[in-house]
């Protein structure tokens, strides 16, 4: 619409939209005008000061003749600007913040008696088995090697000249392999007097022992061989929470609970699969050494019943000196694929023909399933295969493709980084670190996005049928049906406690 608007003698044309633009520009800088020259009201405190500079100004206009008036004008604005300007700054400086002291809270101390019984820390495994050749012998002081700490480091800690070091480094090949050292690694040091040092030893293996003896210029190394003993031990729960806790309320690590988990991962989604009582029992073996305990050792059996169906596992070591988990009847436990390729998850998001997609807004397909983990948790290959690509796609993010012969492909998406030394065309191995879980590309968290697909059909990686391995045959059969029957009276026995006690 076009109107004719008169402005002084000539008419001019302007479109509506431009007028009613101008209108309103004009609107505001009347608004801007009225409050520009709106009479500002100062505080009295603001008056007195502006007063007082003022007079100081005015004082500077009588020139010479008046040159006693303008600097006792001077000092007066001084006293006032320091009484009313820096010190109403400085007090506001140290005022105590009513914040901080609101967040003063008593802070109850325990009795005295309380203090004195302070826990001492545990005796280190080196410490409580030190070699000695005789009783006589002291001066013994066990370091345990801190972060980012040398043996330069070490020595000059202990008051040991860096001379001696190089000393015992060019002597002793044993000692040179100590520059490569580790946070935790411990080293006994022999130091009877300050700054002499005649005898170091550490753990080579958990089999040796290095002894170096230091006797004047001489420098003597011996290696003492230790034997370990394997100890046969028995554990039994009724998961009433957690497996975890029901691992612990077996008298098993955390360790040993994840050997069990990873034992029957192929049939069990540790995941999702778990119930209250569900139950378990266990053979597994512990590592000691001259009396001590030094570690978990291998499960040699067990038995777990999820959901009323009973799974047995039994270990066997074939002609090959290959060891590996099989059923009673001889058929391995191993199957070409994983079930779950991210341990002890949840499910965010299940396989879907029709999902809302959290970011988009809008229903598609999800044509694998989401396991929610935390950022840089592992990721397995589901079985052994080719890297068929790796690499950025679209709103998967970072992705890596598997081919599993030729019908079967593996998909894991949103990883945070690629595991080292990965490549296009790389082989990896079942249960192999490929990647970590992260959250590239479209995702509201760190997961890990998993598809399965045969003949390049998805299929639910929950519920698809996974090939099963051949069964032993012949003379490793016979082999493995021996080995068997020594753990599954035992086994029997510790199900059977496991049960009297629920």
């Amino acid at each position: 619409m076009v109107r004719a608007v008169t402005l002084g003698r000539k008419p001019r044309v302007i479109y509506q939209s431009d007028w009613r633009h101008r209108r309103s520009s004009q609107s505001r800088q009347a608004v801007r005008r009225h409050f520009q020259q709106r009479p500002v009201h100062i505080k009295p405190l603001s008056r007195f000061r502006n007063a007082c500079l003022n007079a100081v100004v005015r004082a500077l206009h009588f020139g010479v003749r008046n040159r006693q008036t303008t600097l006792l004008g001077g000092a007066a604005l001084s006293v006032v600007l320091v009484g009313l300007v820096v010190l109403p700054v400085f007090a506001g400086v140290i005022r105590p913040d009513p914040i901080a002291r609101q967040l003063q809270l008593p802070l109850e101390l325990p009795p005295a008696s309380e203090t004195l019984s302070v826990a001492t820390a545990p005796v280190s495994a080196l410490e409580s088995d030190l070699y000695l050749g005789s009783d006589t012998e002291d001066g013994w002081q066990v370091v345990t090697v801190r972060r980012n700490e040398t043996l330069g480091n070490i020595f000059s800690r202990l008051g040991l000249s860096a001379t001696s070091m190089h000393r015992l480094l060019d002597a002793s090949e044993s000692v040179r392999a100590l520059i490569q050292i580790h946070p935790g690694d411990q080293i006994a040091f022999r130091i009877p007097k300050a700054g002499q040092l005649t005898a170091l030893q550490f753990d080579r293996s958990e089999t040796e022992r290095v002894l170096v003896e230091i006797d004047g210029a001489n420098v003597n190394e011996r290696t003492i061989q230790r034997a370990l003993e394997r100890r046969t031990q028995y554990g039994s729960a009724v998961i009433s929470s957690s497996l975890f806790g029901a691992g612990e309320a077996a008298g098993l690590s955390d360790t040993q609970v994840m050997r069990l988990a990873e034992v029957f991962n192929y049939d069990i989604d540790f995941a999702q699969d778990l119930r209250n009582g569900d139950r378990f029992a266990v053979v597994y073996e512990s590592i000691y050494r001259d009396g001590v305990r030094l570690r978990d050792g291998d499960v040699i059996a067990a038995i777990f019943v999820n959901q009323g169906k009973r799974y047995e596992a039994f270990r066997f070591t074939d002609s090959s000196g290959r060891s590996d988990f099989y059923r009673a009847d001889g058929r391995s436990l191993r199957k070409a694929f994983i079930r779950t390729p991210v341990e002890f998850t949840r499910i965010s998001s299940r396989f879907s023909s029709a999902r809302k997609h959290p970011i988009l807004g809008r229903m598609r397909a999800h044509k694998g399933v989401d396991y929610a983990a935390p950022t840089g948790t592992p990721v397995r290959a589901a079985g052994s295969g080719t890297v068929r690509s790796m690499g950025n796609q679209s709103g998967y993010g970072r992705t890596i493709e598997l081919q599993h012969g030729n019908q079967v492909t593996t998909l894991y998406a949103h990883l945070s980084r690629f595991a080292k030394g990965l490549s296009k065309g790389a082989k990896v191995q079942q249960g192999e670190v490929i990647g970590y879980v992260g959250m590239s590309g479209l995702a509201t968290g760190p997961h890990l996005h998993y598809e399965f697909r045969v003949g390049g059909v998805h299929r639910d990686p929950l519920s698809v049928d996974l090939p099963v391995s051949e069964p032993l045959s012949g003379s490793e059969l016979a082999a493995f049906h021996h080995a068997r029957k020594q753990y599954a009276t035992a086994l029997a026995v510790v199900e059977d406690q496991s049960l009297a006690v629920r």
